[in-house]
């Protein structure tokens, strides 16, 4: 792949690493609320609904933050780009729709095919 390519890449992955990492710390700032501060049982009931579904979003954003980082590695490694299946080179379209794939579309489908089959 070439440089200029590669820096896209990176200033992308970046971009998505800084917005992740500052809603993390909103989240934590915002989550400093007590208890003191509902005295209706019910408006402690929706915050904590809301506060528990808030968190398994950022779960799910703190795996892709892995992801991401694993993705800046593969770009300072040089294997950025390559299927760690096939070895082939993964199509621009599937990069940057989702930078952080490791599997070209043809290995991705096959891997869906078989997790639909209770294979893998």
């Amino acid at each position: 792949m070439k440089e200029k390519k590669l820096q896209f890449y990176k200033t992308l992955l970046n971009q998505q690493l800084q917005e992740l990492i500052e809603e993390a710390t909103k989240t934590v700032s915002d989550m400093t609320i007590t208890e003191g501060e509902f005295p209706d049982p019910t408006d402690r009931a929706s915050w904590e609904s809301d506060r528990n579904f808030l968190l398994r979003i950022r779960e799910r954003e703190r795996k892709l933050i892995t992801k991401i980082t694993e993705a800046l590695s593969r770009i300072e490694e040089g294997t950025f780009g390559i299927c760690e299946r096939c070895g082939e080179e993964i199509s621009d379209k599937r990069l940057e729709a989702r930078p952080v794939t490791t599997l070209c579309i043809n290995c991705k489908q096959e891997q869906e095919d078989l997790e639909k089959r209770g294979i893998a």
